[in-house]
């Protein structure tokens, strides 16, 4: 039996299965359990298990598998929102990160650019504050982390913020 026929006969089946499962987890859309499931699907092909086993044993197998790759990721997994209030100032990451120029950035691109500011422009130090923010830790559990002062997180923050502001500029002139 090729790796082909046999997608073919299960695919419904495990594309309803994928749906299902997506059910619980917003951060996973339905194409990609099912290449999740594909991928599992081949390696176990390749390896020469499926070639004695009942379909049904198969998209067990598959279920199973997708239930524990969710469990795993889902465990692993921080959802940050933008607008979420980031330390005691109840400041939100959107409002401190996107300029107020007036444009329309959406969600998407603006963490890309957030992204970007990390990589080319932030210090180390700069780096981990803006990774604890993110995780929604308040200045004052940042500086005892960092060992330093809650204001100079503050201070840093405000780098950050600036830093961002400044890329933008250079990006949109």
């Amino acid at each position: 039996m090729s790796f082909e026929v046999l997608l073919h006969r299960i695919s419904p089946t495990l594309k309803r299965i994928t749906k299902k499962l997506n059910g619980h987890h917003s951060f996973f859309n339905d194409d990609d359990l099912y290449q999740e499931a594909l991928v599992h699907l081949w390696i176990d092909y390749k390896e020469g298990m499926l070639h004695d086993k009942t379909d049904s044993y198969i998209l067990q197998g598959c279920y199973f598998h997708l239930r524990n790759y969710l469990r795993k990721v889902q465990d692993s997994a921080t959802i940050v929102s933008f607008n979420t209030p980031i330390g005691e100032d109840g400041v939100v990451l959107e409002d401190s990160m996107v300029p107020d120029s007036g444009s329309n950035y959406d969600y998407l691109e603006s963490k890309l650019q957030i992204e970007a500011v990390g990589k080319e422009c932030l210090t180390e130090r700069e780096k981990k504050v803006l990774m604890f923010f993110l995780e929604g830790m308040s200045m004052r559990e940042i500086g005892v982390k960092l060992g330093i002062s809650h204001v100079m997180v503050l201070k840093i923050r405000n780098r950050i913020k600036d830093k961002y502001m400044q890329f933008n500029k250079e990006i949109l002139n």
